[in-house]
């Protein structure tokens, strides 16, 4: 018995470390709402074949319109930035300096007796003083992204105004790297191109992710101890 511990205790060792604990997994497992959602039961089938079955004709709209519709969503984000700034500042003070002379003379009483007082006081030579302060500064800046690419997402809500809040995501799994698409926002109805597409230009409080999870990222990016060590120091 101990023989055959001590001979699989090296080969849980070797499988632990194939495979690492920070590698990205994707699961086919469907989303909640398929799973909850009832299939659909076609009865009354008259004419199987058809392109007419179940009602549908050639003039039928395919446009996305109810909850869980799917309607494609063409993302063209694209940003330019370009800014210049410069700033000049001079500042120039200028003190003479001069002569203080401060001096105290009188009579003072004691005793009945008036008493003179000499004249005491201090005489002092400022010198002069000068200052000249400048300051000149400049920067631009210049900024190109752009980001394209198609995703499907699917009605979520139907608002009280007749606007739909769709929600996508899209996990793709590529030799050992995971790439993760998601969207959300909200859309008009006849926003929505008769291909049922539309452009992501005409989302509303349109929130776009896109992020990489595997080795690359993992190598490129700094790990948390760092991260909290930058925040913490100092200098």
């Amino acid at each position: 018995m101990k023989r055959k511990i001590t001979l699989l205790f090296p080969l849980v060792f070797y499988v632990g470390c194939a495979t690492h604990p920070m590698d990205p997994t994707i699961t086919m497992t469907p989303p909640k709402y398929v799973e909850e959602m009832p299939s659909k039961t076609q009865d009354n089938i008259q004419n199987p074949g058809s392109l007419f079955t179940n009602g549908d004709n050639l003039f039928s709209d395919t446009k996305a319109k109810k909850v869980n519709d799917v309607v494609t969503v063409l993302i063209t984000e694209q940003i330019k930035q370009s800014s210049q700034a410069s700033k000049k500042l001079n500042e120039a003070n200028t003190d003479a300096g001069g002569l203080l002379d401060a001096s105290i003379s009188g009579s003072a009483y004691f005793g009945g007796r008036e008493e003179k007082l000499a004249k005491t006081g201090i005489s002092l030579n400022l010198p002069s003083m000068n200052s000249n302060r400048t300051f000149q500064g400049s920067g631009s800046q210049q900024r190109n992204e752009q980001f394209q690419t198609t995703i499907s997402a699917r009605i979520v809500k139907i608002l009280a105004n007749g606007n739909y809040y769709i929600y996508g995501t899209r996990e793709i799994y590529v030799d050992g790297q995971k790439q993760i698409i998601k969207i959300s926002g909200v859309i008009r109805p006849e926003d929505i191109s008769p291909d049922n597409t539309i452009d992501s230009k005409y989302i509303a409080d349109a929130k776009i992710a896109y992020e990489t999870e595997g080795d690359i990222k993992r190598y490129t990016e700094q790990n948390w101890f760092a991260k909290f060590w930058s925040a913490i120091v100092p200098w």
